[in-house]
This record gives C-alpha cells, sequence and structure tokens, in this order.
C-alpha cells in the first residue's frame, strides 16, 4: 500500500486550467444550503450529485444517512478518509457483520444472490478465503493476458460501430457501451458464442427494471445460475489433461478446483458470475460517461482527436484515468461493515454498521486534485480511486481500461464529427446506489458505410434489451 501523495500546497496558477469550463457534466444543480444537508438519492440529486458531495465534504464528511432502501449508513466522501476506509480491515465485506435482522441482510448485496447460492464471491469475502480466490483468478487478468486480449476488444469495437455507422445516428449506450463488454466478458470466461446473446438479455435484465427494481435483477440471477451450473458441467466434462494456451476463466477454475484447491462448484459458479455481473456495467459507464465528458467538453476532446490522429497513445492514457476521476462509473464502492467500533474522519462508528465510500465524492476533493471540478486529459497527478484501493483493488482494471482506450479511441477516430443529438439536461442517469451511468446517450454524425461484422456476437442486436435503471446495490468490481 502506497502512503497518500500530497495535497498541493499552494493554490495552482488559473491559467495553467484546461480551456473548458469546469462542473459536473450536464446541467450542474443549485448549490445546497451552507446550513442544511443536501437532499441525496432524487432524480434530480442522480443527474448532478457534485454539489451535495461537495456540503458534504466541506460540513459532514462522513455522513450518517438513511437509504432508499431503509438501511442506514455512514458516506465518506473526503479522500484521505475514503482511502483509509477502503484498506482498513475493520471495514469487513462480509454481510454477516451486519447488525440488522437476517431479513433486511438482501438490501445490502446483488438481488437473489443469496438464494442462488452465489453468495461467496470476492465482494463478499474476507482474507484468507479472498486471497485463495483471487489468487486463483487474478492470472486472468494479468497484463500479458490482457494485451492478448487486444485484438479481440477491437474487433467487437469495429464489428458495433459498423452495425451503425451507415445510418448516421446511434444510441452509444445500447448499441455501443453495452453490449462490447458484455462479449468481451464472455469471450473470457468462456461462454460458447451461441449463448452470448443470452448473457446480453440478462445484464440488460440487471440494469433496468423488470416487473420491479429487484424482482427483475433476482430472475435474471436464477437464470444464470442455472446456466453457469450447466456450462461448469459442460467444459469439466470436455477439459483436456493439460492446459491449453489461452484457456478461459472457467476452465482454469474446474481445474484448480480438481487439482486441489477445493473450489466448490459454488463457488466457481459465484466467481464466473460477479466477474460477468460487476465486469461489465462498470465499463458500460466508463465509456457511456467518458464518451458523454467528451462530447460536452470540445476543446479536451479535439486535443484528444489530435493526438490519436498524430499515432500517440499518452493523452488516451492519460485520458481514461481522468473520466474515471471526473465522473466515474463507480459512484460509491460496494458495502462495508464495521467489525468492531473504529474512528473514521473523527466520527465514531459502531460494530455492525455499514460504511459507503463515495468515489465521486473523494476523486473531486480539493485538497487532494487542483482545478477537481476540472476535465484535464493531461492530468498526471491523478491517484484517483475510481478501481478501489487496497486488498480489493479492482481486479479487472486492466481489462476494463484495455476497453475504455479501445472504445474511445475507436469511436473518435472512425466517427470524427460525432455530436451530442441530445440538450444535457434532457439526458437521464440511471438511479441508484453503487453505480452511475447513462440510460442513453443519443448521437449523431456523418454517415460512414463499413462493411458488415465478422461475426454475429460482434453487431448489437435490435431485439437485445437496453440498459434501463440499475438496481439499488448493484456491485462493483473488486471494491
Amino acid at each position: 500500500m502506497h502512503d497518500q501523495p500530497p495535497a498541493s500546497s499552494t493554490p495552482p496558477d488559473p491559467s495553467s486550467a484546461p480551456s473548458d469550463p469546469p462542473g459536473a457534466p450536464g446541467t450542474p444543480g443549485a448549490a445546497p444550503s451552507p446550513d442544511l444537508p443536501p437532499p441525496l438519492f432524487t432524480w434530480e440529486f442522480a443527474s448532478d450529485p457534485y454539489p451535495a458531495y461537495a456540503w458534504l465534504r466541506e460540513h459532514a464528511p462522513v455522513h450518517r444517512t438513511r437509504l432508499p432502501s431503509g438501511v442506514e449508513a455512514w458516506l465518506v466522501t473526503r479522500y484521505a478518509d475514503a482511502r483509509q476506509a477502503l484498506a482498513d480491515p475493520r471495514l469487513s465485506k462480509n454481510p454477516a457483520h451486519h447488525d440488522e435482522p437476517a431479513h433486511a441482510k438482501g438490501k445490502t448485496g446483488i438481488p437473489g444472490e443469496r438464494k442462488a447460492e452465489l453468495m461467496t464471491h470476492l465482494l463478499n469475502i474476507d482474507p484468507p478465503d479472498h486471497t485463495r480466490l483471487r489468487r486463483l483468478v487474478s492470472k486472468a487478468f494479468t497484463p500479458r493476458r490482457v494485451a492478448e486480449f487486444a485484438p479481440r476488444v477491437q474487433e467487437l469495437a469495429d464489428g458495433l460501430i459498423a452495425s451503425f455507422a451507415g445510418r448516421g445516428t446511434a444510441d452509444l449506450i445500447h448499441e455501443f457501451a453495452f453490449p462490447l463488454p458484455i462479449y468481451a466478458i464472455c469471450d473470457l470466461l468462456g461462454v460458447p458464442r451461441e449463448d452470448q446473446d443470452d448473457f446480453r438479455d440478462w445484464a440488460g435484465m440487471m440494469i433496468r427494471h423488470g416487473k420491479g427494481p429487484r424482482g427483475g435483477v433476482a430472475r435474471s440471477v436464477k437464470k444464470m445460475r442455472g446456466y453457469l451450473a450447466e456450462l461448469i458441467h459442460r467444459k469439466r466434462a470436455a477439459l483436456p489433461a493439460e492446459p491449453v494456451p489461452g484457456e478461459d476463466l472457467v476452465s482454469g477454475l474446474i481445474r484448480a478446483s480438481d487439482h486441489g484447491e477445493h473450489l466448490t462448484e459454488n463457488e466457481v459458479a459465484a466467481m464466473a458470475f460477479i466477474l460477468l455481473f460487476a465486469g461489465f456495467e462498470t465499463t458500460v459507464n466508463l465509456i457511456g460517461n467518458g464518451m458523454y465528458a467528451l462530447l460536452t467538453h470540445p476543446g479536451q476532446r479535439a486535443r484528444l482527436q489530435e493526438s490519436l490522429a498524430a499515432g500517440e497513445s499518452g493523452l488516451l492514457e492519460t485520458g481514461v484515468e481522468e473520466l474515471l476521476r471526473y465522473d466515474g462509473p463507480v459512484e460509491l464502492a460496494t458495502w462495508r461493515f464495521a467489525t468492531r467500533t473504529l474512528t473514521l474522519g473523527g466520527q465514531d462508528i459502531a460494530a455492525g454498521d455499514p460504511v459507503l465510500v463515495v468515489l465521486a465524492a473523494a476523486d473531486r476533493d480539493p485538497e487532494r486534485f487542483a482545478h477537481p471540478d476540472t476535465l484535464d486529459l493531461a492530468r498526471r497527478d491523478n491517484q484517483h480511486l475510481g478501481y478501489g484501493h487496497g486488498i480489493h483493488y479492482c481486479l479487472g482494471a486492466p481489462l476494463a481500461r484495455l476497453e475504455g482506450q479501445t472504445a474511445l479511441a475507436t469511436l473518435l477516430t472512425r466517427l470524427p464529427d460525432l455530436r451530442l443529438d441530445a440538450e444535457p439536461a434532457e439526458l437521464r442517469w440511471r438511479g441508484g446506489l453503487i453505480m452511475r451511468g447513462l440510460r442513453t446517450l443519443p448521437v449523431g454524425f456523418t454517415p460512414a458505410p463499413a462493411p458488415a461484422p465478422a461475426h454475429p456476437s460482434a453487431s448489437a442486436s435490435p431485439s437485445a434489451p437496453a440498459p434501463g435503471t440499475t438496481t439499488e446495490n448493484g456491485p462493483a468490481p473488486g471494491r
């Protein structure tokens, strides 16, 4: 663990700030009253939570509030406190430490995971089980393995753009940002191509309303659990005696289980489930939020396009990190529970209390970041918390970065005159607690006819469900 970088000791020179105006994306909300806590978790708040988070950072940096689910939790909003909380072993990921009655525990996890026997995944466990399971799956996300996967991600991005490039309009969430990570993570797990559209359907239900915000998710979880059990049995029966190059992740977990690691079938299924469920929506939002920020900051977008045209990658790399900081895909880190009384940010937190680290607030903390409300793609001192910190740092961060960089670079290169086809105030953000993302992102551009994708899973199926409203307690990988 690295020490926290020092905050700037002197105010930065305003002349060195980027040319685009500061502020949160879209229409900024009204500044909260200096005397009253701001309203949280309303639709207006979802559109622009940053003024409310600024108030909390200044007046109540560790703030106890009642969530829409009825659960009371502490919100941590300052960078230094957030970084401490993310790595504090006294804050457990195991919901068993929650002090509410057993019937209420489902309000702090993924709907349906308990009934589907999918609780034993990285978001719900502590060392030593966390250490054991993370070690087994981490080999799928090494820099070398991710680099080997880059051509497939590029193929997916090209194919998806080809499916709408000739039309001159698109919804970048439904037709691009949503399907790309679904198909990518399916390939990584080893889901056969002919089954991947089923996964796309289930994933779509997980971030939209069904008959109710929780009911639709629970039904999709149950269907996915049944499929994963069948897939595990099929892969175990066909598993070769020795590993093959590029072996898929589910096969690798089965092999580990059969060679002394003592992974149960539930652990294998839960691991595959959480990598899919947690790994796709973060990337959907990274691409969607990131593209929206670029479309509403034309000076920054022009700098990036010039850099890409010159064949440079440096601004793309720092730019994706800045987009993660500025309006990242995960608003709050996933649930933690105090295992004993502790003090955080001057507040005493009782054993059993839930703690939610507000990544979106910490990453706009002026004590840590110069001009925190300004988008600066060239920002260098950018140790943001968008992918967490400590032992629960996001396992899939290398893959998400690859997908984000590939997606944005391909869109800006293939569709250079891309424009927002709606007023920012007209756009709607998915209401929820953990994730932050747009429902839709309508764009227009000069039509650019392109050849059809190489295979069906590289195109956006019009019949597949578009993402709508996220579940209140949706996950994020590794946090």
